[in-house]
């Protein structure tokens, strides 16, 4: 019987041109490995691997789209070639595969195929928001993008709140870049001016920004967050 491939979840940039820098040995030996990607973005994926400057000729490369609207027997099919022996990359558009991200969609097929899945290290927002927060690193929720309709985006930031300070458990989300102060606008007029508030911007580029303070501060000095990828986390220092 053939041997079957490997599954490596493999991390993207958060900040464009940085991946020369940011990303281990072993990342990039993969990259320069590797044929044939799942990805959620070809434009970005092409753009990353081509950043790298490993030598890869792109045209030799296979690349299929896995993203959120990929049914469930599509995904289990992208796999296939990976039980005939070939070794399969899957890509993010930004940060690391299978957290908040489609490819744990074929991360759970490999495991009910028996196929090996090696995760690679490499940055994600959520992670190195909560190391640099100051709160709670041992129990923390991660809940993606908040409600989009106000209404109901104030009662989950009440609610996100009352668990942060109740139970200690650090609050970790995001928004779409563009929507970012308009959610900001929400965080401090909903939140008690006591409670801790942690916003973690652009992080590895040149304008990283990692600040925690209490409701009452950030009112008197509001960032302009209009545009850059931001983590926002609500807990107790």
């Amino acid at each position: 019987m053939k041997a079957k491939g490997i599954v490596y979840l493999v991390p993207n940039v958060l900040v464009l041109e940085t991946g020369p820098d940011i990303m281990a040995p072993l990342v990039k030996n993969v990259i320069a490995a590797t044929s044939y990607y799942l990805v959620e973005d070809f434009r970005t994926a092409r753009r990353y691997i081509s950043s790298l400057k490993l030598g890869v000729n792109l045209e030799e490369v296979r690349m299929e789209k896995l993203d959120k609207k990929t049914p469930d027997p599509q995904v289990k099919k992208l796999l296939e070639p990976v039980l005939n022996g070939q070794d399969v990359g899957i890509l993010s558009e930004a940060g690391c595969p299978g957290i908040a991200d489609p490819g744990a969609k074929a991360v759970a097929w490999a495991h009910r195929l028996g196929i090996r899945v090696v995760p690679l290290p490499g940055p994600s927002s959520m992670f190195l928001a909560l190391m640099g927060s100051g709160f709670n690193g041992q129990a923390f929720t991660f809940h993606g993008y908040l409600p989009i309709e106000r209404k109901a985006r104030i009662e989950a930031i009440k609610e996100l709140e009352k668990t942060a300070l109740q139970q200690k458990v650090t609050q970790l989300f995001m928004e779409t870049p563009f929507r970012n102060n308009r959610l900001l606008e929400d965080l401090l007029e909903q939140l008690d001016g006591r409670t801790e508030l942690c916003i973690a911007s652009e992080l590895t580029g040149e304008g990283e920004s990692i600040r925690t303070k209490k409701v009452a501060d950030w009112r008197k000095e509001r960032p302009d967050l209009h545009k850059i990828p931001a983590v926002f986390l609500i807990g107790a220092s």
